[in-house]
């Protein structure tokens, strides 16, 4: 009889020896291969939110789409999550996984069971979000600037871990130096990464989001967007650059606003240091521009 209980106990899998408090592997270091490697089935509601997630976003149509997924296929890949105590797991990686798990009304999930601490949970969940999500630029150049940060790490050091080179780090990195309305202008995929390191370089803030509003306005494309970047740096200054394509004696300015009030619009005018310049009136709709056209038949 003894040795059917020992044979039973011998043969229980790594759930039931994660579950039991006798046997919790957070009392004692068993952070071997055996539970390194191992997979359970964990219930989703046990599972702690990552507080590392570099991920900021997630597109709901996306994770619908994974849900579905997960109804007729299941979870193909565990998430990782680390064990914080008796019954209590908080997630490494994999949070699309999980949320589309709960979309989907699973109760329980695949996990790869690890210990690690917050420096390393850090690091493992930045490293595989990097590597297996589709981050905009400005999340990944957050994650990057997070592992120097918070893990100690150097740009050379960091390029070995994610497998990028140093100049490829150095590019995201500097990509934070650029003004907020940039960054969430390629966060929001309005600009590409191509368009902002071309913005880069300017030194002057009103210059970049002159540029910046140049480049959504007109769809500019990057070698269009890199020509009036090397214009901005011309000798002159930025500063000159902005008055010599757009000079406005004060005159002008103020005929501006009286035509303004007589149309009951806004009119912009452009006008360069030669006196070449143009004039544009802004209407709503097709009645708008006809109740314009009707105050200049008038006069």
């Amino acid at each position: 009889m003894a040795d059917n209980k020992k044979n039973r106990g011998l043969g229980r899998g790594l759930d039931a020896i994660l579950q039991s408090p006798e046997t919790d592997i957070t009392s004692r270091d068993i952070s071997g291969d055996y539970v390194a490697g191992a997979v359970a089935e964990i219930e989703v509601n046990l599972i702690e939110a990552n507080p590392f997630q570099p991920r900021m976003e997630f597109d709901d149509e996306a994770l619908q789409e994974l849900a579905q997924s997960i109804k007729e296929q299941g979870v193909i890949q565990p998430v990782t999550v680390r064990k914080l105590g008796y019954n209590r797991y908080q997630l490494i990686s994999g949070e699309r996984r999980l949320r589309a798990s709960k979309l989907a009304g699973l109760s329980k999930i695949p996990a790869f069971i690890r210990i690690a601490n917050d420096e390393q949970m850090l690091e493992l969940a930045l490293i595989e979000n990097i590597h297996r999500e589709n981050l905009n630029a400005i999340e990944v150049a957050i994650s990057y600037q997070r592992l120097i940060d918070e893990c100690n790490l150097t740009q050379e050091q960091l390029s070995e871990k994610v497998g990028k080179s140093r100049s490829a780090i150095t590019n995201f990195l500097r990509l934070l130096k650029l003004p907020a309305e940039v960054q969430i202008a390629l966060r929001d995929g309005h600009i590409s990464m191509a368009h902002a390191r071309a913005l880069i370089n300017i030194e002057d803030k009103e210059t970049q989001l002159r540029l910046l509003q140049q480049i959504i306005e007109d769809d500019l494309n990057v070698r269009q967007t890199e020509e009036l970047a090397n214009k901005a740096k011309q000798p002159e200054g930025p500063k000159n650059q902005r008055k010599q394509t757009n000079y406005l004696p004060d005159h002008f300015k103020a005929q501006i606003k009286t035509l303004s009030q007589a149309l009951n619009t806004k009119v912009k005018v452009k006008r360069n240091l030669s006196g070449q310049g143009s004039v544009v009136i802004d209407f709503k709709n097709e009645e708008e521009f006809n109740r314009i056209m009707a105050l200049f038949n008038s006069k």
